[in-house]
């Protein structure tokens, strides 16, 4: 176990050179530049090709790429991000500064939809071809195929329109309302108002795969002779469900959370965007969209860290799941 942690630890630090250099080499392929999307954003400016020029040299754009990425690296390596185009700040701020919003809703949205999802999928499975197995199913189906914009904007209109502002569609919270002034509670309940349709919309996608898988993994474990034999031994079922066919069962339901990492960072781009809710998702969409290459390299960099830890850890879980496994 140990040699291969080690060895895996010492293929980061060339999976990171090979994907943002590919990502860095693919993203100075976009037609424009953030000289050109700082001119076209002010009205009362008038785009002067000197300027821009002038721009892109404080910049450092008119560089060849490797020489761009070798200096972009050297700077991550000394911990500097680098400054933003377009906010006029460094990346670490901008990204410091929505962070929170989105670790909250994503905190939230996984604790609900692993809660939910697990139990539900392990009855569905138990009791199969039942009515709840069929509704829960019908669910599941109708659920991953829902884009989340759609799910979003029938909230929206089935929901908050018809609560006559009870329920908000955009923003985080109302800041009127402190803990100062109105208390815990108070502001408690008025956050949960704001988080309640972003949270819904992304609990019923990710909760309708989610009980997919274990359902179906569930079913398979619940076919093997180990589970015949230990019933023939006079075991309950609930020892039988849960220590010996649920626990087999979560190997796959582990690989599905290798990505959880990843999401806690980037958040819901769609879902942010559709709510309104200033997190990372909507700050990538908006780098995108202004080409500061700064904010999307970091997020690029960062995703690909995450996502590297995360398959790492669902490795190291592997093995306190099924004893089984064994790492040369």
């Amino acid at each position: 176990m140990r040699r291969y942690l080690v060895r895996r630890l010492l293929q980061i630090p060339l999976l990171l050179l090979i994907v943002s250099f590919l990502s860095f080499s693919i993203m100075h392929l976009a037609p424009g530049g953030p000289e050109n999307i700082i001119f076209a954003g002010d009205p009362s400016a008038q785009f002067d090709p000197q300027a821009a020029e002038r721009l892109r040299e404080k910049w450092g754009l008119n560089d060849p790429i490797h020489v761009q990425y070798f200096r972009w690296v050297k700077n991550v390596v000394t911990g500097d991000m680098g400054r933003s185009f377009y906010y006029r700040k460094p990346v670490a701020t901008a990204i410091a500064e929505r962070l929170p919003n989105t670790l909250k809703l994503q905190a939230v949205v996984i604790f609900f939809t692993y809660l939910i999802a697990i139990p539900l999928g392990i009855y569905t499975a138990v009791r199969q071809y039942s009515v709840a197995d069929y509704v829960a199913t019908t669910f599941s189906f109708l659920g991953t195929a829902m884009p989340s914009f759609w799910v979003g904007t029938m909230l929206i209109f089935l929901v908050a329109l018809k609560s006559k502002g009870l329920i908000p569609t955009s923003g985080i919270a109302n800041y009127r309302i402190t803990l100062e002034t109105h208390g815990l509670w108070a502001v408690l309940v008025d956050r949960a108002r704001y988080m309640l349709l972003p949270t819904l919309t992304l609990v019923t996608g990710s909760l309708a795969g989610l009980m997919r898988y274990v359902r179906n993994s569930m079913l398979e474990v619940l076919k093997e002779d180990y589970i015949r034999t230990a019933r023939a031994k006079g075991l309950s079922e609930r020892v039988v469900i849960y220590r010996h066919a649920f626990r087999n069962a979560l190997i796959p339901v582990v690989t599905l959370s290798s990505g959880i990492l990843v999401g806690l960072f980037s958040g819901s781009v769609v879902t942010e965007q559709v709510f309104a809710w200033p997190g990372l998702g909507t700050l990538s969409v908006e780098a995108v969209n202004n080409r500061d290459y700064q904010v999307v390299m970091a997020f690029l960099l960062v995703g690909a860290v995450l996502s590297i830890i995360g398959n790492l850890l669902v490795d190291i879980i592997y093995v306190f799941v099924d004893p089984r496994i064994k790492y040369d």
